[in-house]
């Protein structure tokens, strides 16, 4: 896979036929290897080691609904009581951050209400937090530690 921006870890990955899988610590199970997925692994785990993310409290493809469409966000975090903090959305590394990316984390938000949207591909990186009232987002320049954003 691609190097990211991003430290490297160590994942268990295994081969069956032509696919590479790759086992998501956070969901407990195989799931193949994609580049999407990629960033997704590095990225959450970077969050948990880094800024103190419990792993825990990160739910991996969370569902929701969305007017009658059900939807699946690519990492939620969560806080201790249970509360929606931050809406991670991940892309492979060849796809570039747009504002399409971030209208699709605000959708998402529609129904988690989070105070944090994330934007990954695995080579750029974007935090914003989000006045609820005022609608208005500020983009980050540091990425905010667990303990930030509770």
């Amino acid at each position: 896979m691609i190097q990211l921006n991003l430290p490297s870890y160590s994942f268990k990955t295994s081969r069956k036929g032509e696919k590479t899988w790759i086992f998501d610590s956070f969901r407990k199970s195989w799931f193949v290897l994609t580049p999407e997925e990629w960033v997704r692994q590095n990225f959450l785990t970077w969050l948990c080691h880094a800024h103190g993310y419990p792993k825990g409290l990160i739910a991996v493809e969370a569902t929701l609904k969305y007017n009658t469409l059900k939807m699946r966000a690519d990492a939620v975090v969560y806080s201790p009581n249970g509360k929606p903090l931050m809406i991670v959305e991940c892309k492979a590394p060849g796809v570039s951050i747009s504002q399409q990316t971030l209208e699709q984390a605000a959708r998402y938000n529609f129904s988690f209400q989070t105070r944090y949207l994330t934007l990954t591909n695995g080579l750029m990186h974007y935090c914003c937090r989000i006045d609820l009232e005022s609608k208005k987002l500020v983009f980050l320049d540091d990425f905010p530690g667990y303990k930030e954003i509770c």
